[in-house]
């Protein structure tokens, strides 16, 4: 995508409405984090909007966080409790904060926007240098399976119709570079809106290679927060490293 930058995804036009859509996998997410943390404490990667952080926190979990968007941050900050959680502002494969944590943990595809295989290992590895030795490394991503049955490495798809507006999801896939350019658009009568995301995804081999990169391996593979097990027609998969 012409121009793109990262933060471009996460500004204030995107943390105004990032928790407008939820999963619905939420409750499931925050459980099972709950219980791989133990005592905490727990370290977010692209902790955004805190989401999954600060119920994971009122659940009496310590929760730290790392996120690249100071308007995500501040949405954040709004929130009941949000004040509580420590949050550095900074690229989470960069950024190194004191102690380690029972429980590192990166989720809703957010690896995968590190644009380069690079940028993904220094992150597996910023992850390692955080662990206490008996923690481990939780990373959520797709599979991404679905993008080499596109026509000509292109989507268009209906993400919602209403009587007042219209969501479209807008994609092209690069297979070489292994990138995911993508634009929600809302078409409504006050105007058209682009919610632009480049992803630069992996497939779960090539991340547990990036595991063995940082010194960690493959404990566990599931294929949804409810320990579901991981098959060929898995569309996402909770994978759980340590040493």
């Amino acid at each position: 995508m012409e121009d793109y930058r990262p933060i471009d995804s996460f500004g204030e036009q995107n943390a105004e409405v990032y928790d407008d859509s939820p999963r619905g996998d939420e409750d499931d997410a925050v459980a099972l984090l709950r219980e791989l943390a133990v005592d905490g404490p727990a370290l977010e990667l692209a902790i955004g909007t805190g989401r999954i952080a600060l119920p994971l926190a009122a659940h009496g979990v310590r929760v730290d966080g790392i996120e690249l968007s100071p308007a995500m941050v501040a949405r954040l900050r709004s929130k009941p409790g949000g004040q509580d959680l420590a949050v550095t502002t900074g690229d989470m494969a960069e950024v190194t904060l004191e102690g380690t944590y029972r429980l590192v943990f990166v989720v809703f595809n957010s690896l995968f926007n590190l644009l380069t295989q690079d940028e993904q290992v220094r992150c597996f590895t910023n992850a390692a240098r955080h662990l206490h030795p008996d923690g481990v490394f939780l990373v959520e991503a797709f599979v991404p399976a679905f993008l080499h049955r596109l026509r000509d490495n292109q989507l268009v798809d209906a993400e919602a119709i209403g009587v007042d507006h219209v969501q479209l999801d807008v994609a092209r896939h690069d297979p070489v570079a292994q990138h995911l350019d993508e634009s929600h658009v809302r078409l409504t009568g006050n105007g058209v809106q682009f919610f632009p995301v480049v992803t630069r995804y992996a497939w779960p081999a090539e991340l547990d290679l990036m595991a063995r990169l940082a010194g960690l391996r493959l404990h566990e593979r599931w294929g949804g927060w409810q320990r579901e097990p991981f098959t060929a027609d898995s569309r996402q998969h909770i994978s759980i490293y340590g040493r």
